[in-house]
């Protein structure tokens, strides 16, 4: 027998996203996640619709590991959102099963407020880790707490998830975030890959990739800058190249200045995903001493490439970094200990090597994207009967 086409859509899944079409961890994992809905929607017979709020009104499509996902963009403007995604679901309210899939905390009240409207409505809300580590506001907090599932990539999420918003621990299911496939192709054929202009020809290279905004400085950029001074002349020839955009940019450049380290220190923007899998290419290992993620998806693209990783032991990062394992671990905010882990990678070419190959394994093992499908569509299994029935019928025909 064959799988059943879905010819007569009487379930659906709604998901609501911030924002698809930009750059960044949360967007990608919205990228990621409205994939793995519209082929879970497809196989079960269900419909889907994503809708964001923040990407340009009006239809859009996009390609995520050769899938096509098409979106609807509603410009910020709450009420068009809400509205959008409330017809969706009262169209269906008298027969079918029906989820809606808020992927940030903050759209919580839009699934509460849907839930509100069409009773039968299941919710699964998406923590991604920093937006949850302090008291939520009222309002949205009780989006959360309304949720019948709350989503988290990380342990440290799933924490923050009970202790500072107070969820049940019940209601939290955690399921990390994968890599993404197109990604994944491009460190699989990683020979000839495009190197920006800008990247260094020569030296020993240390990679960091973020959004260099000055609200997000925890990033730890100028730790890095400030480690590649004290170096000094003690391991010649380390360059950094930190790729990425942000309104702290002019900061940072400024820092190398003054520290006499701007030669060492190459900043790339507006990189193709080609030329970005090129730099972790050409690149001897990752840092990113952050102190503030939930996740840490750039952390999955470096190990793709079978690169060594140095992070802070905090947040979300600790379930991908295995210090001594796939990377190296330093104490958030220790400078001291941050130039001492980036000398020993840059002194001792065979721990890279050793480091990166485990990665790489890592990664293909427990990050790729069909694992990450497979776990999603039994948690929405779990959270709705009528899904589970679908699930059930596909696999008898």
């Amino acid at each position: 027998m064959t799988t059943r086409e879905p010819t007569q859509h009487t379930n659906r899944i709604v998901g609501l996203f911030p924002e698809l079409l930009g750059v960044g961890g949360v967007q990608e994992a919205g990228r990621l996640t409205a994939a793995a809905l519209q082929e879970i929607a497809f196989r079960n017979g269900w419909s889907t619709d994503c809708l964001s709020f923040n990407d340009p009104p009006g239809l859009h499509s996009l390609d995520v590991g050769g899938q096509g996902i098409s979106l609807r963009g509603f410009g910020r403007n709450k009420l068009h959102f809400l509205v959008s995604g409330t017809r969706g679901t009262q169209a269906f309210r008298k027969s079918g099963a029906h989820i809606v899939l808020a992927a940030h905390p903050n759209l919580a009240v839009a699934a509460g407020w849907m839930q509100r409207v069409s009773p039968h409505l299941q919710t699964v809300v998406i923590a991604h880790g920093v937006e949850v580590w302090k008291p939520l506001a009222p309002l949205r907090r009780r989006g959360l707490m309304r949720a019948n599932l709350v989503l988290a990539p990380s342990r440290d999420t799933v924490q923050k998830l009970i202790k500072v918003q107070g969820v049940p621990p019940e209601k939290i299911r955690r399921l990390p975030w994968p890599l993404n496939p197109n990604f994944l192709r491009l460190a699989d054929a990683s020979a000839g890959l495009p190197k920006p202009l800008g990247f260094p020809e020569q030296g020993r290279i240390i990679l960091t990739v973020g959004r260099w905004d000055a609200s997000e400085r925890y990033k730890g950029a100028d730790a890095l800058i400030r480690a590649i001074h004290q170096f000094g002349t003690t391991i010649s020839g380390v360059q950094l190249v930190a790729v990425g955009s942000g309104d702290d940019l002019p900061r940072l450049r400024q820092l190398a200045t003054d520290l006499g380290v701007r030669d060492r220190v190459h900043f790339l923007e507006n990189l193709s995903c080609e030329e970005m899998a090129g730099c972790h290419a050409g690149a001897d290992f990752f840092a990113l001493p952050s102190t503030g993620e939930g996740f840490g998806l750039v952390f999955l693209e470096a190990m793709a490439f079978s690169k060594p990783v140095v992070g802070a032991a905090c947040g979300g990062v600790t379930d991908i970094v295995k210090d001594g394992i796939n990377g190296l671990l330093v104490p958030p905010g220790d400078q001291v200990a941050l130039a001492q882990a980036l000398a020993r990678l840059l002194r001792d070419e065979s721990l890279c090597a050793e480091l990166g190959r485990r990665g790489g394994e890592i990664v293909r093992r427990e990050y790729q994207f069909v694992v990450f499908k497979s776990e999603l569509e039994k948690i929405l299994g779990e959270c709705n009967s009528g899904f589970r029935e679908a699930r059930t019928v596909r696999k008898i025909l």
